[in-house]
């Protein structure tokens, strides 16, 4: 998603080519200073357009001429590049000695452990780097230290087809685990031919529906201490419970080891699937399919999730150039609301900021949006600052859904000891 890399209409993270606004790398070192004291700096950014009409080119485009107006000695050099590419290419600059100033992408906390960025505090004025929801803030943090700047976000819901569900007589949605076995075995007899649940644990977001399922059961993949606790026993009884009560009696996918998150959302989106986790882009997906769906919060073991799966997309500021100085005036810039409202309405997006937040949630134009709305300031994250969650993440959605048809205690305690492994080679 990262904010879910990010699908059409919610964050269209398409394949459209890499896009420049100005030619970058003009200042060799990756931005430098002209005559005159003026100072480039070299911006990447991701697209998340799927044609020119609505490339992310437009909008840093708009932005930095607005900035340079207003502020002549700095120059902003654009290079936007698609999903698919940016995390290569920015690896390839940094190679390169070719660096720049500022990135906006999925994550961080690898440039962190290599030591190349600023902390927000050398780059954020106190308003600005106040003005972000709470938990996002914490989310950019490595040892209790922000360097990760939320761009945008996304967070997690539960959709149910209401079409579905009057057909199977049932009022309203579940709150419960036991609620949702029930729903879905009345489904499974009224409606046949319909996945009463779509459970994707393939390889595509196993980490996310994994998460979501263990944060009903006060479980997740760390504990407060950030310690990996993979294989906790809240972990365990939350996929004997899927074992059990899901998969065992066919109220789901045959395999969900093998099912990904795009098959589950275009069987929902085709009336095929009555109800699952999902984020803002299964919105656009359902209408487009005439599916008459609901959002309601995720079912817990006890009750619904007050705190739900949160992920966003992260900017971050480079040291090696030196220009703190510069990058803050364009950060400051770049954050205002005007501008980060603008950018999360172009693409459906949610906001990362407080001022924002409160703006899309009053404009009465976002009634769609408003269960995430509502969702965002409680949201849990993946253990982004920890410099390992990448290799254990990967390790994850190998492996995590055969939990559900093999043995809970084994496949999650192989995970354990991959996890332990990785914060030893650390």
């Amino acid at each position: 998603m990262a904010v879910n890399k990010r699908v059409l209409s919610f964050a269209a993270v398409c394949a459209v080519g890499a896009l420049t606004l100005t030619a970058c790398g003009s200042s060799g070192g990756g931005g430098g200073s002209a005559a005159g004291g003026t100072v480039t700096l070299k911006l990447v950014a991701a697209d998340y357009g799927d044609k020119a009409s609505n490339s992310s080119t437009l909008y840093w485009n708009d932005v930095v001429k607005n900035f340079e107006a207003a502020n002549p000695k700095i120059k902003v050099d654009v290079q936007v590049i698609n999903w698919n590419d940016i995390d290569a290419q920015v690896k390839t600059m940094i190679q390169s000695g070719n660096v720049p100033d500022i990135v906006q992408t999925g994550g961080y906390a690898d440039k962190v452990a290599d030591n190349l960025l600023y902390p927000v505090s050398d780059v954020l004025s106190v308003t600005t780097a106040g003005s972000f929801i709470p938990s996002f803030a914490t989310a950019g943090q490595v040892q209790g230290v922000q360097y990760g700047i939320p761009f945008v976000s996304s967070a997690r819901a539960f959709f149910y087809n209401k079409a579905i569900f009057a057909q199977a007589g049932i009022a309203a949605p579940p709150q419960t685990w036991a609620d949702v076995a029930a729903d879905a075995a009345l489904i499974k007899a009224k409606v046949p031919g319909v996945t009463p649940y779509a459970l994707p644990l393939g390889p595509e977001e196993a980490q996310a529906e994994s998460m979501i399922w263990e944060l009903g059961n006060d479980g997740g993949p760390t504990d407060t201490s950030g310690k990996y606790t993979l294989n906790s026993q809240a972990n365990i009884d939350t996929f004997s419970w899927l074992k059990t009560n899901l998969v065992a009696p066919g109220l789901t996918y045959p395999n969900p080891a093998t099912t990904d998150r795009k098959t589950a959302f275009a069987d929902f989106a085709a009336g095929k699937a009555a109800m699952l986790n999902g984020h803002p882009s299964l919105i656009q997906m359902s209408t487009d399919g005439k599916v008459d769906y609901g959002v309601a919060p995720i079912p817990g073991k006890t009750g619904a999730l007050k705190s739900t799966l949160g992920v966003a997309d992260w900017m971050m500021a480079f040291k090696k150039n030196g220009h703190k100085d510069q990058i803050k005036q364009f950060l400051d810039f770049a954050y205002s609301e005007q501008n980060t409202q603008t950018f999360d309405e172009m693409y459906n997006l949610m906001p990362v900021t407080q001022d924002t937040l409160q703006a899309m949630t009053t404009s009465g134009k976002h009634k769609d949006l408003e269960p995430f709305f509502a969702l965002l300031p409680q949201a849990s994250f993946y253990p982004l600052g920890d410099t390992t969650w990448d290799t254990v993440s990967a390790a994850m959605k190998q492996s995590i859904g055969t939990a559900v048809s093999g043995d809970p205690a084994k496949v999650l305690g192989d995970l354990q000891k991959k996890a332990q492994d990785a914060v030893a080679d650390k």
